[in-house]
This record gives C-alpha cells, sequence and structure tokens, in this order.
C-alpha cells in the first residue's frame, strides 16, 4: 500500500476496503490505537492476500487523546471540509484518513495546529485542523482523525450539493455547556448559565440531522467561567455527539471575547475553528465569512464591531475600521448578482428585533446593517442574545419619522411570507443558556431600542413594535429548521419551509411550536 508524498492519496486497489472502514469506525474509542498506515512491504502483501492492513498496538503512554472532534465548511462546502480536534498537549504527525463507505479510507490529510494560551490560566491549547479537498458535491465520507500513539476517532459526513438541490439546516444561539467545573474555591460548580437544555438541544439536533447548523454566538460563555478551558472542552465534548457528523458554523457572540485572549479577545474562537474567511489581516480572520449550500448563501456577521451594547470582557466597537462593513455589502452585491443563488441568509449574534425587556434591539445595527439587508434584499436574518424565540414580519425600510430606524413592516402575513418584499428577522435564544427571557416580552406593543452607551450605561427608548410577527412566552428552549424546496425549473418559485421546536423540560422531547414558510422567484428566470 502506497501512499502519494505529495497528495496523501492512496492507490485506489490497494486503499483500504469497505468493510475496513466499517471496521475502524466500530473499533474507534474501544481501547485500541490504530497505526493510520503502514506502508511497509510487509502489509503490502498482507492486503494482498486478504489479511487485515492494519495491525493493533497498544497506546503510546503520554499521547493525549483526540478530543471535541468537530467540523466545518471549506471555502467550497461541497468539495471542502475541516476536521478539527483538541488535544492538551503537543502531538506528534496529525492526520486524518477520509474516503466512502464504498471505497474505504483512499485518501490522508496532514493537519495543521494552532494554539493559544489562556490569558487567565496561562495553559496552552492545541486544536489541529484538516482541510479536506477534491471531495464529491453532495457524497457522504467516512473520516479518521488521530496522531501519534492515540486511539484515533471518526465520524461521517455529507458534502454540499452542488446547484439548486433540496437540503435542510438548523439554528439556534446561546449553548452554554452542561457540565461541570471547578470552583475558585475548589468545590464543584456548574459551567457558567448551564441547563440540561444545551445537551438536549444537541440531541435535537440529531433527530432532524441537518446539512449543516448555524450556531448564533454565545457558543458556552466561557469568558464568565473561572477555567475557561475546561468549559471550551466541555462545550466540544457535548456537541461533538452531532459536530462530528455535519459543519456546526459559528457566529462569535460577546461572550467569545475573553479578556488576556489576543488584541481583541477573540483568541480563543479563532484557534478552535477553521472557517471559511477571505479577510487577509490575521486579527479578524474567521470573524466574518461566507459559503454557499445547494442555491443558499450564508453570510456569518461578528456583530460586536457595531453594536451600542457593552456586554462581553472587552467593548470593541469599530475593531474591523470599516473592513467588516465592506465585506458584508461585496458579498450581498455579488449574491444578488448571481443566477445560482436564491436565497440569502445572514446569521448573526446580537439583534435588530426585540419585544423583550432583556437586551432590545440595537440601534447600532439598525444603521449600518439595515440599510445593506434593505438595498440587497436579505430574505433571512437568525440571531441569538436575547433568550427566547421570536421573528418579525418581512420588513423593509424604516417606518417614517423613526428614530430609532424602526423596521417597516411590508405584509401583516405570518405564515406564508415573500421575501422578495422583505426581510424575515428570528431570534433564536433558546440554545440552552439559563436565564431566559421569554417571560418578559412586552404586553403593550412595545420594544426597547439602545440608542447609546454613556458613563458605563445603557440608554434606552421605546418604540412600537410594529414588525412584531410571532414569540413563544410559554417555552424558553428550542431551535428552528429550515429545508429548501428549490423548484422545478428556471424562474420558478423557491420555498423555504421552516420549523421551530421546543426542547422540552424535563427529558428533552421535541414538539412543534410553530411551521410557516418563505419564498420567492429563483434568480435564474429572464431578466
Amino acid at each position: 500500500m502506497k501512499m502519494d508524498a505529495e497528495t496523501g492519496a492512496l492507490d485506489s486497489a490497494e486503499g483500504l476496503s469497505r468493510r475496513h472502514a466499517l471496521g475502524l469506525l466500530g473499533v474507534a474509542g474501544a481501547g485500541a490505537s490504530i497505526p493510520l498506515l503502514d506502508a511497509s512491504p510487509a502489509a503490502a502483501a498482507q492486503s494482498k492476500t486478504g489479511a487485515p492492513a492494519i495491525s493493533l498496538t497498544p497506546d503510546s503512554a503520554g499521547a493525549p487523546p483526540v478530543q471535541g472532534l468537530h467540523l466545518t465548511f471549506g471555502a467550497d462546502p461541497a468539495t471542502q471540509m475541516v476536521v478539527s480536534w483538541i488535544t492538551d498537549g503537543p502531538v506528534n504527525k496529525p492526520r486524518v484518513m477520509h474516503g466512502t463507505l464504498e471505497d474505504g479510507f483512499g485518501a490522508g490529510v496532514s493537519a495543521q495546529t494552532r494554539t493559544y494560551v489562556d490569558g487567565k490560566s496561562g495553559r496552552t491549547v492545541y486544536v489541529h485542523h484538516a482541510a479536506l479537498n477534491h471531495l464529491r458535491p453532495g457524497t457522504d465520507y467516512v473520516y479518521l482523525a488521530a496522531h501519534q500513539g492515540a486511539t484515533p476517532d471518526s465520524g461521517t459526513f455529507r458534502t454540499a450539493p452542488r446547484g439548486r438541490m433540496p437540503l435542510t439546516f438548523t439554528s439556534f444561539g446561546d449553548q452554554a455547556a452542561p457540565q461541570v467545573s471547578w470552583g475558585s474555591d475548589g468545590t464543584p460548580v456548574l459551567d457558567n448559565n448551564s441547563t440540561p437544555a444545551s445537551k438536549d438541544i444537541v440531541t435535537g439536533i440529531e433527530q432532524v440531522a441537518p446539512l449543516f447548523h448555524l450556531l448564533n454566538g454565545d457558543l458556552c460563555y466561557a469568558n464568565r467561567d473561572v477555567d475557561r478551558v475546561r468549559t471550551w472542552n466541555n462545550f466540544f465534548t457535548n456537541n461533538t455527539r452531532s459536530a462530528r457528523f455535519r459543519p456546526w458554523m459559528p457566529a462569535a457572540g460577546n461572550h467569545e471575547i475573553e479578556s488576556g485572549n489576543g488584541p481583541i479577545g477573540m483568541d480563543g474562537f479563532q484557534a478552535y475553528f477553521t472557517l471559511p474567511s477571505t479577510e487577509t489581516d490575521p486579527e479578524l480572520a474567521g470573524l466574518y465569512y461566507a459559503f454557499t449550500a445547494g442555491s443558499v448563501r450564508v453570510i456569518v456577521l461578528q456583530n460586536d464591531d457595531y453594536v451600542i451594547q457593552h456586554a462581553s470582557d472587552y467593548y470593541i466597537n469599530g475593531y474591523s475600521g470599516g473592513r467588516q462593513l465592506a465585506f458584508l455589502e461585496r458579498e450581498l452585491r455579488a449574491a444578488r448578482s448571481s443566477r445560482e443563488i436564491d436565497w440569502v441568509v445572514v446569521a448573526m449574534h446580537q439583534v435588530m428585533i426585540s419585544t423583550a425587556d432583556a437586551s432590545g434591539s440595537d440601534l447600532g445595527l439598525r444603521q449600518n446593517y439595515g440599510p445593506l439587508f434593505d438595498r440587497y434584499g436579505v430574505d433571512l436574518v437568525v440571531c441569538g442574545h436575547e433568550h427566547n424565540y421570536e421573528r418579525s414580519l418581512a420588513v423593509r425600510g424604516v417606518v417614517h419619522g423613526s428614530e430609532t430606524l424602526t423596521p417597516n413592516p411590508v405584509s401583516s402575513a405570518t405564515d406564508v411570507i415573500d421575501t422578495s418584499l422583505g426581510t424575515v428577522h428570528m431570534v433564536l435564544g433558546g440554545g440552552g443558556v439559563s436565564g431566559t427571557s421569554n417571560q418578559s416580552f412586552f404586553k403593550d406593543g412595545t420594544g426597547k431600542v439602545l440608542t447609546a452607551y454613556t458613563g458605563g450605561n445603557s440608554v434606552y427608548v421605546k418604540e412600537q413594535a410594529v414588525w412584531a410577527g410571532t414569540r413563544d412566552a410559554d417555552h424558553p428552549y428550542g431551535f428552528a429548521a429550515f429545508t429548501v424546496d428549490p423548484g422545478r425549473h428556471p424562474g420558478d418559485t423557491t420555498r423555504m419551509h421552516v420549523t421551530y421546536y421546543n426542547v422540552n423540560k424535563p427529558n428533552g422531547q421535541l414538539s412543534v411550536f410553530e411551521q410557516f414558510t418563505l419564498h420567492r422567484k429563483r434568480s435564474d428566470g429572464h431578466r
């Protein structure tokens, strides 16, 4: 069995068989250490005679295990995937084998290691990222992640389709991590803001089994914990039950900003995830990015650049110097001029609409994002930050004379909505965090808007929430699933069927809170 020194690909006739691939998936985690390859002549001879192409060896003492296996899309989700995992120390030869169930593990890719030093504990965190390229669109793959001396871990994934094909994705924000940590006095305490729902919701995502998941900021609230490194580890330990099988694409929220972790506090977030960013400034890499799955263009933003609210370890308003806004306009212009893109979805953390007496709508986002969302006809905005579920009517422009730039409703429809007329905003902040705000909705048809931050205090004004659509006052936890029907011919109507699921206490069962449909004409009709 020989490996191409440049590509890491195995000769297909001598690659691991489908039976061997399934065997590796079954044995991973069972206490056996599996070398990625044995390329010796004896091993090759054994392979040709039907003997096992791998051998089992005892674990090498001291090698840290593979932890927190998770996936993210590469720049082209139809042909690229990134496999990432964490270790507590440096390792040798981190590597991923991958292939299909039919053909076995036919290719190997070396992983690049990224580190950061946590500013609170002084501990170094090691994260390994293997970029898998030249994949086939709409294809199921198996993979195996390992490094020298460690038991491999494994998973499967499906690449995005090329072109207009049906697909489903899911979204929520504000999750936390459902594990126990050590308090400052040495006694066990829950991770900050933790509830059992932050575990149950992962099971819920796997019941839907989407192509990918959008995680709308405030991932684990590590910045509030004594042991931030442990909390991040707990977060990945929880989510690997889903994130090893499908990409979880995160937006960084205000609680990803951690004191002592880089110039803007984002070193941890940037180390844990490899994201399809085009930003050339390393300080900004991965904080905003975009990708296409089928006919859906997803644009992920980092809102602390533009929000007025100060709710993090550092106040970093304006950190990109306008680069993020320029990126957003480039992406929106390109998406709306493409005959391949029908749906434009923005994922971000803080919100432009809220009727809860919590953080409120942020005027900074309305000022900066609102005109671009209107000009380029964004279909859907998914957020977190407010710990509840709420969605707007379709909105376009602002109410005449409004000092708070109140979004202007263009339709009163809540069940079937034409997004070519206006943008629907969804607040999906029930990912598992404690301190929920579903009991704090204003009952008089108003909302509050943050208009200034001065002297350490936030300044709010009230507005008539004429844009308000639907909200859930009874259930704190849940997520949304979006299923795209691409239509049948050029210029046909394409639809996005949306289901919002409650994740119910005490056992995490799913129930449907509401369903509705977004629609618009495909972009490949006559112009």
